[in-house]
């Protein structure tokens, strides 16, 4: 259900909506697909991807805001959007035009020399909404003149870039039963690839394409094998028309090899999983598509079995890197888990798998990539103790890679919990988890949080920044050695990233929530663009700082 005070608060929205109006811009023009490709390579004026580009690196080129002149840095206009929730977007830039979403999917496309609204699309949400655990939506992906939007009322949107008028709607799936989309569309070619969240109302999870001119699908991957197909027996009897698996975080492309690389959800029940017994696949893996067909190249599961909610619906970062002296094509992968893994992006062969905070449910992983189980961390209805928390090591806000210094970013957390489980009965459109969780934050022991930089061909960690409050924030590097994130207390940092060294701090007044800052050149000057809450602050150095190239 949609409370009635969020309902009001976008009928304010609405009107401030009309009380701005349309403000007069130059039409930005079509998005090509060498474009896309080619990423962040250009000029630096765009960010036309989730990741900045396929590889999901979040690496900018941009120089002209450095560790030295970084403290100078100056707010040049707020955008507020009068919604509730938080920011969990990232927002496009294209032609000095601001392209970004918000929660209860409503969207914007802002000038991004002031900050002025251009124009505003607001979704009419079904008052018994069912979708989990924020009503929040991740971004739009854009080709040609059009953009693409899912919603949380598990639909695909394709709207016009200059209106932000519908131009046609694809349904995903039933949303009474569960279904619900948030994460930021992938184009790829004539194709726009997304996934469904819904995993804890018993859904059936899959990754769609849809073709970018008619919104027809072009094919469908499901996350759990049906009857007759490779890994159905690894679900006990039924339970894989209901075992959760969904899609909710944008994945990365590979045009060398023509696949996309998607992190999957948890099974369900979430804890209590007597009946699924099996590894229950293709749940807490790493699937690897054919983006013509949605045909599977090769998957790696993280957490076969997983009883603890650690979906590994996490970032994707692809790189070609030496390790032990020879050219490797990796994926990396920080998992909710609690270890971070560098896999060959060919075979799905792990190269490394390391901790990178405390994790205490599995000792290491063996030569065959499976987990070596602790004993004493199944759940039960009198708990059991585990780490990292229901949350995990890190979570759906975005890592970082530079391609320079080789070094892989990842917002951890530091956090343990009492874990519960108890015998659900699935009801279609009903909670379906099992079990809850307990937080350890007493005198003796609370969560923190902590940057971290990892050697992505040994997992050694290089560097860490300690925070007291655990953080929700993705993160942005550029080539100027600077890492923007923000802690738990509403701060923006600005870190050296080669050392982790802080440079620079503001009180945003609200956290980054799951999104990162993005970067961009604007009439010679670079911008650093900050979602936090729901506000979008611009900021850049002032007159006669810095430079103007790249």
């Amino acid at each position: 259900m949609i409370p009635r005070f969020v309902r009001l608060a976008l009928v304010s929205a609405a009107v401030l909506g009309v009380t701005l109006g349309a403000q007069q811009a130059t039409p930005p023009g079509p998005v090509t697909n060498q474009e896309l490709l080619d990423g962040l390579k250009a000029d630096g004026s765009n960010w036309l991807t989730f990741g900045g580009n396929y590889a999901n690196h979040r690496f900018s080129p941009l120089t002209q805001i450095t560790p030295e002149n970084v403290g100078s840095l100056q707010p040049k206009w707020t955008f507020q959007t009068a919604t509730l929730g938080n920011f969990e977007t990232t927002t496009l830039v294209r032609d000095n035009v601001l392209y970004v979403t918000g929660p209860l999917n409503v969207a914007w496309a802002v000038d991004a020399r002031s900050g002025r609204q251009i124009w505003r699309y607001r979704r009419e949400l079904p008052d018994n909404l069912t979708a989990c655990c924020g009503l929040v939506n991740r971004g739009f992906a854009a080709l040609g003149e059009r953009l693409f939007m899912v919603t949380l009322d598990a639909h695909l949107l394709a709207l016009d870039m200059k209106t932000g008028a519908v131009v046609w709607d694809a349904i995903l799936g039933d949303y009474k039963t569960g279904y619900a989309a948030t994460l930021a569309p992938l184009v790829v070619k004539d194709k726009v690839i997304v996934g469904v969240a819904g995993g804890e109302y018993g859904i059936r999870g899959f990754i769609d394409a849809y073709d970018a001119q008619s919104g027809k699908r072009a094919w469908r991957f499901y996350t759990i094998p049906g009857p007759g197909d490779p890994g159905n027996n690894t679900w006990q009897g039924e339970s894989w028309k209901i075992g959760g698996t969904g899609v909710w975080v944008t994945g990365a492309y590979d045009p060398e090899t023509n696949a996309i690389f998607f992190g999957t959800g948890n099974p369900g029940p979430d804890y209590h999983s007597e009946s699924r017994e099996g590894d229950n696949l293709y749940s807490c893996s790493l699937v690897v598509l054919d983006a013509d067909t949605g045909t599977l190249k090769w998957h790696y599961q993280f957490t076969p079995h997983d009883v603890h909610d650690y979906d590994s619906t996490e970032v994707p970062i692809l790189a070609d890197i030496p390790i032990s002296g020879q050219p490797r094509k990796v994926v990396m992968f920080a998992n909710r888990n609690g270890f971070y893994y560098t896999l060959d992006r060919t075979t799905g062969r792990v190269i490394v798998a390391k901790p990178f905070v405390q994790t205490t449910w599995a000792k290491s992983i063996d030569a065959q990539g499976r987990p070596m189980l602790q004993p004493g961390h199944r759940p039960d209805e009198k708990g059991e103790r585990t780490c990292p928390d229901l949350t995990g090591g890190t979570n759906f806000w975005p890592p970082s890679f530079d391609p320079r210094t080789r070094l892989f970013f990842v917002n951890a957390r530091e956090a343990c919990a009492t874990f519960y489980a108890y015998k659900p009965e699935y009801v279609p459109g009903q909670r379906f988890t099992g079990g809850a969780q307990q937080l350890v934050n007493n005198r003796d022991e609370k969560p923190f949080g902590a940057f971290r930089a990892i050697d992505p061909a040994t997992g050694e960690r290089k560097w860490e920044f300690l925070t007291p409050t655990p953080s929700r924030a993705g993160i942005l590097t550029t080539a100027s050695n600077l890492l923007f994130t923000g802690d738990g207390e509403g701060n923006l940092l600005a870190l050296n990233s080669r050392t982790g060294t802080l440079l620079w701090r503001y009180q945003m007044g609200a956290t980054l929530h799951g999104t990162s800052p993005v970067t961009y050149m604007l009439d010679g000057k670079q911008q650093l663009l900050v979602p936090a809450g729901t506000t979008l602050t611009a900021w850049a150095l002032p007159d006669g700082a810095g430079n103007a190239t790249r």
